[in-house]
């Protein structure tokens, strides 16, 4: 799961603005695949239904003890998110 994450987001952030593969709901997925497997305890109905709660350890999204490779990776998704419009 977290490793089509990856490829689906790395494979839209290398190509071209007008190339991109990912759509808002794959980059809020792959997103959220980064904190679910880091332990984030979801708030939203959505996450909560995609995601679940189940072993869940952090309340606060910025206690989420995540390396800079993954905090690098999540900003390269917001950018993308917020380039493309996402809600």
């Amino acid at each position: 799961m977290g490793r089509r994450g990856w490829t689906i987001v790395a494979l839209g952030l290398l190509a071209p603005a007008s190339a991109l593969a990912a759509s808002c709901d794959e980059l809020w997925y792959a997103r959220n695949s980064v904190y679910k497997e880091a332990g984030y305890c979801f708030k939203t109905a959505r996450a909560i239904r995609a995601f679940g709660n189940a072993g869940c350890r952090y309340d606060q999204e910025g206690a989420v003890p995540l390396s800079r490779q993954q905090r690098a990776y999540i900003d390269d998704i917001q950018r993308q998110e917020r380039f493309q419009g996402c809600r």
